[in-house]
């Protein structure tokens, strides 16, 4: 299995200033591929299946992956921009410091904060800190025992910072088992349940990552809404004031926002994995107060895999000027997904790279994009993925499926699953954007 970190470099001129013809993307670099491994779980020196976005601190990125390492159980990890210098920060235990991490991290001086969804005393997921140097790993919070708990379970999403507060959610757990709304203090003490997803008006499974404006967060719940496809939602920092800004309805609009937001102005950009025109996923935008809300984009029909945009655009968004870009996770002109392009206004879609073919597990580029940019002046960062598969619409590598959660709605996710060596369906979307 390979998984690798790109670089693309040099998109175009004037970035954020872009007419209708773009240029195409190019200099697309391989940073660092990830090591094979022959045992089950992955275990090797740098880790594998790097889910989560990438962070840049001066000439370095920082990441993590979901497996490998000395335990299998994933590593923390630091490269620098030219590739070089790669190290293997933490390698996870999968006992108290946690297991599985795929969100991205919040920086601060320099300890890197971030979560595990996974492991633990309870295994039920973990907040921790490291340093930038691999010294001082400090587990921060423990996610406790049990569907309907006090806390949440599962926080496949990154964090965001306030003050020394930490802000996240968690996927599942809660009063619930419909996910929550959590803070924690950067020390580890005062940890507060914001907000018990319902499953109901307000949502439920929240997995991307959230946003904060003032004294309110944004974010997106992946299930639940009247319709069960989704919501946007509103909380202030202490707690009060949850608004449901927007229920996703499955049609025109889109349906499964399992990204994070991004925030420009009073307008908040997001991607919907499914629903559209063609029923294969959305760009849309909103205001903070839940008004205006707009698809800029449906990702268009496929015909055997393949067709000139993409399709699930499931990695989030960022902004540059006017500009949008992303990643869908298929589609493209090989049915392996996409890198793309699209104005503020919903004009001017490029589709900057089509990922290649894949041919017995490997390719070129790598495959199935689901990690966010980061920019590095003008030169996009993204971390990626190459799924290994056997068979179509058959399984995963089991060690791979095992790390998957299941979708809120398998029956509506259907087409979109593989199914691991036990019959279950374990979504290929379930992974962490970086924030």
């Amino acid at each position: 299995m390979n998984r690798t970190i790109f670089l693309l470099p040099g998109l175009i001129a004037g970035l954020g200033l872009l007419p209708a013809g773009w240029l195409t993307a190019q200099d697309f670099t391989v940073l660092h591929s990830f090591t094979a491994s022959p045992f089950s779980p992955v275990t090797n020196s740098d880790g594998g299946n790097p889910y989560s976005g990438l962070i840049l601190s001066g000439n370095t990125l920082y990441g993590a992956a979901i497996n490998g390492g000395s335990s299998g159980n994933g590593t923390v990890f630091r490269v620098s921009t030219d590739g070089t210098a790669f190290t293997n920060l933490h390698s996870f235990t999968g006992g108290s410091d946690g297991e599985g991490p795929n969100a991205g991290f919040v920086l601060s001086g320099n300890a890197l904060y971030g979560t595990a969804g996974s492991g633990g005393d309870a295994g039920r997921g973990t907040v921790f800190a490291v340093h930038t140097d691999g010294t001082g790993f400090t587990n921060l919070y423990g996610f406790t025992a049990g569907d309907n708990n006090s806390d949440g379970a599962v926080p496949n999403a990154g964090l965001v910072l306030s003050g020394n507060a930490l802000y996240g959610a968690a996927q599942y757990g809660g009063s619930a088992n419909a996910g929550t709304v959590f803070a924690v203090n950067l020390n580890g003490t005062g940890f507060t349940n914001l907000h018990n997803f319902t499953g109901g008006d307000d949502g439920a499974y929240p997995h991307g990552g959230l946003i904060l404006l003032g004294n309110s967060l944004y974010g997106t719940a992946s299930g639940g809404g009247s319709s069960g496809k989704g919501t946007v939602f509103a909380i202030h920092t202490d707690g009060t004031g949850f608004t449901n800004l927007y229920t996703f309805t499955g049609l025109s609009d889109g349906a499964y926002p399992i990204a994070g937001l991004i925030l420009s102005g009073n307008t908040l950009y997001g991607a919907a994995i499914n629903g559209g025109r063609w029923g294969n996923g959305t760009v849309f935008r909103v205001r903070t107060d839940g008004a205006g809300f707009t698809n800029l984009h449906s990702f268009t029909s496929l015909n055997l895999a393949t067709n000139s945009d993409g399709a699930s655009p499931g990695g989030g968004l960022i902004l540059s000027g006017e500009t949008l870009f992303g990643t869908a996770a298929s589609g493209g002109s090989s049915g392996a997904g996409t890198v793309f392009a699209v104005s503020t206004n919903g004009t001017g879609f490029t589709t900057l790279h089509s990922f290649t073919a894949v041919n017995y597990s490997t390719n070129s580029d790598g495959a199935y994009p689901w990690g966010r940019f980061g920019f590095l002046g003008q030169h996009p960062v993204w971390d990626g993925i190459h799924w290994r598969q056997f068979g179509h619409g058959h399984g995963l590598q089991p060690r791979v499926a095992v790390r998957h959660r299941a979708a809120p709605d398998n029956s509506a996710f259907r087409r979109k699953c593989y199914f691991d060596v036990a019959g279950q369906c374990r979504v290929h979307f379930a992974i962490q954007t970086c924030e």
